[in-house]
């Protein structure tokens, strides 16, 4: 390791000790809870946290993504436990201690063998349907112990049936009402948490919070004189007094017995399905636009899991939520993984005592929360817009899987949207016949430009011939995929381009697809599935009328002589670089207007912070300001101790001598400071002092994005802030130039 490389990383390495910190705020509960919901003692989730933050983050393959225990394998987890322990809880928590280890060695020798090609086999509609499934399956379990009933026990369906027989247990059972309170109101704090965009608030993630809420109760009741605790005894947390020297012993006596077999080939399925899809979203996410060793990621997922089977934890995945926290607050690498597993460590070990205050039923509501995420109806109607055949094939797998197994779903899923694209396009041959032909075909022009000819079908059944030749072009080029001799392009490749388009995007590449005009789709989605019109009349849709808002907006830019375009645009080229959206996932940007020379536009734009379960929509409305190229980067704000911490680790701060109100007023943070104190004239200080205060930020390559808040503005505030826009431009054009600054005008 260079000098450089060392100095790099002492840099990064306070943002990443803080990521570390807010991940094990998220991991502590969460591990208990999963834990406790997979039926195994709770510190066994806390055991998979630790041991996979310490093990993956030496070993290494992925940048950002956080090791420890995953939803997906609680049902798995759950139902290894109660087949092999036939009854006895413990004993089956022993056996299937034996089948994680088999399932960890197993992985790593997957892993060898390319399992990362695995991943490239299942339909979207079908992987959405199976963690429905297992979303509902939680909820339906861990709602009865939110509210109370730890004796709750049946299938699925019995226990979703059974829902309202719980809640009229709480009316009249008086022992049980204190933990019933505590569970909903815990459940309140999951779901209003992403709705109060209060910074101070969101300081701490929301399972801290019930954290804070069910340990404060404990202690106040057990602190106040003449006031017994009303949550009995049997609803905490208990957690072994050797907790570092006496671990479970595996028991492998069950090794060749089917159940056993069954259970360690679900466990070992479920693991790496959710640990590919994990890597596949959080590379989206990470800022450094960095592509995971996804193989040497599985190994080291492999090796975590042998470890934490014997130390008695759970199996180690990539876990998509945590994950998500973590690049949020600007975590850059391995290390965060590391730190929150040591913070985590740390908590076990100094908080031992006030852990136990945790009740179960508020666990409870935090996998309630997560088992509805899994299954929302936002979840069910984003399906529903790529098409009603999606629709179709996701509740044919989430039905299955429900009165069945995970296993049985997921092949269900598999064969029904085999069967599926074979009625869409009454044409059998089209994929028996070219399902082994080599359909990929790649090559390069003299000018760098890279053409991709896809022929015949492109299916989830096929796609890693595509994904293959994707990857192995560097993102930086210019990339035409060809579709023109494609006959049928399902909704799992048109996704998967989507995801390529965004990375070839952050990498100042380019891709595009041509070839899909003589194609009819099943909806206006981009990720609907394509047929060639030979298959299907071609069929018009009619445009949607304006909102009375977008009448406001229309008449508004058109009084200024702007140009106006209500519709969808998916390619947004010019909001790129911007240090905003390094954390943030951008959808598309509609309600565009622009002036005459588009130097000035503005737009709303659908964007998301985290991924998958994690993933928060958000709505804004910005205004975007083409500068000068020379314009130096950096970012504008109120200043507070929020936007401090929230932007440790970017840019440093910079302090102007001699306007100390402004530099109280607002945090100003960039990369030159020489280039930023010069462009930073008395009339442009004056003018933000005299202003809104919005958000302001610099690309560093004559882009600058001014926005407030993360909603829609009025027509009112958006007058305001394209005047605040047209006025800033202009003290921009007239303020010092580029020479100035280069030859050194008066520093403020």
């Amino acid at each position: 390791m260079d000098k450089s490389t060392i100095n790099r990383f002492a840099k990064q390495l306070p943002a990443n000790v803080f990521a570390g910190f807010v991940v094990s705020l998220i991991a502590l509960p969460l591990g208990l809870g999963l834990a406790l919901a997979s039926g195994a003692p709770p510190i066994a989730g806390i055991v998979s946290a630790v041991v996979g933050g310490f093990i993956v983050s030496i070993l290494g393959g992925t940048h950002v993504t956080i090791a420890g225990p995953g939803n997906g394998l609680v049902v798995a987890v759950l139902s290894s436990i109660t087949i092999l322990g036939a009854g006895d809880m413990y004993q089956g928590y022993l056996y299937t201690l034996a089948a994680i280890i088999i399932s960890g060695a197993v992985i790593i020798l997957l892993a060898f063998v390319n399992l990362g090609k695995l991943s490239d086999f299942f339909p979207s509609a079908a992987i959405q349907g199976m963690l429905a499934a297992i979303g509902i399956i939680i909820l339906a379990k861990q709602f009865h112990i939110m509210v109370g009933n730890l004796d709750a026990d049946g299938s699925p369906i019995k226990l979703l049936l059974t829902i309202p027989v719980s809640l009229i247990d709480v009316l009249s059972n008086p022992e049980i009402r204190a933990a019933a309170l505590v569970g909903i109101c815990s459940l309140l704090i999951m779901a209003f948490y992403p709705k109060i965009r209060n910074k101070y608030f969101q300081l701490l993630p929301a399972p801290m919070w019930i954290v804070l809420l069910s340990v404060g109760l404990s202690y106040y009741f057990e602190t106040t004189e003449g006031i017994t605790n009303p949550i009995p005894e049997r609803f905490f947390v208990a957690i072994p007094d050797n907790l570092l020297t006496n671990f479970p012993t595996p028991d492998f006596s069950k090794i060749g017995d089917i159940d056993f077999i069954m259970a360690t080939f679900t466990i070992t399925m479920i693991a790496s399905i959710e640990s590919l899809l994990s890597i596949k979203a959080v590379d989206k996410l990470d800022p450094k636009r960095r592509r995971s060793n996804v193989n040497k990621g599985l190994r080291a997922l492999g090796i975590a899991t042998v470890a934490s089977g014997f130390l008695g934890g759970l199996n180690v995945v990539k876990v998509i939520a945590r994950s998500s926290v973590n690049v949020n607050n600007n975590a850059t690498n391995r290390s965060a993984n590391f730190f929150h597993a040591l913070f985590l460590l740390l908590f076990i070990v100094l908080f031992k005592e006030q852990l136990q205050h945790i009740s179960y039923p508020a666990l409870a509501a935090i996998l309630v929360y997560t088992g509805y995420k899994l299954a929302s109806p936002e979840t069910i109607s984003k399906i529903a817009s790529v098409g009603k055949m999606q629709l179709l094939i996701f509740f044919i797998t989430l039905l299955t899987t429900l009165l069945t197994s995970l296993i049985i779903g997921i092949v269900t899923g598999i064969v029904a949207t085999f069967v599926a694209h074979i009625i869409l396009t009454k044409n059998v041959r089209l994929f028996f016949k070219n399902i082994k032909v080599q359909n990929v075909s790649v090559s390069e022009e003299k000018d760098g430009k890279v053409n991709v000819k896809v022929k015949h079908f492109a299916s989830f059944a096929n796609y890693f011939r595509l994904k293959e030749a994707l990857d192995g072009i560097e993102p930086n080029k210019r990339v035409v995929i060809d579709m023109r001799e494609c006959l049928f392009v399902d909704d799992t490749v048109m996704e998967s381009l989507w995801d390529y388009e965004q990375i070839f995007d952050k990498h100042n590449g380019e891709l595009q697809v041509i070839g899909l005009d003589l194609h009819d789709a099943d909806s206006n989605h981009p990720f609907a599935f394509r047929r060639a019109l030979r298959f299907v009349p071609f069929m018009e849709r009619s445009e949607s009328p304006l909102t009375q808002r977008q009448q406001g907006i229309s008449q508004y830019v058109q009084g200024l002589g702007w140009s106006y375009n209500p519709n969808n645009d998916y390619h947004m080229y010019f909001i790129r670089n911007f240090m905003y959206f390094r954390l943030r996932q951008v959808d598309h940007i509609y309600n565009l207007a622009a002036n005459s020379k588009e130097t000035i536009k503005s737009f709303d734009i659908e964007y998301s912070e985290g991924s998958f379960i994690a993933e928060e929509e958000l709505h804004a409305s910005m205004v975007y300001i083409r500068v000068q190229p020379e314009t130096p980067a950096f970012t504008l704000d109120k200043g507070n101790i929020y936007e401090r911490l929230h932007y440790l680790g970017s840019y440093p701060e910079i302090k102007f001598r001699s306007f100390r109100d402004f530099a109280e007023r607002f945090t100003l943070r960039g990369g030159n400071l020489r280039k930023i104190r010069y462009f930073f004239t008395d009339e442009l200080v004056l003018f933000f002092e005299s202003n809104t205060p919005y958000h302001i930020e610099s690309n560093g390559m004559g882009g600058l994005l001014v926005m407030d808040k993360e909603r829609h503005s009025s027509v009112s505030e958006l007058k305001a802030k394209v005047d605040f826009a047209i006025r800033l431009e202009a003290i921009i054009n007239r303020s010092t130039s580029l020479e100035d600054i280069e030859l050194g005008a008066k520093p403020v």
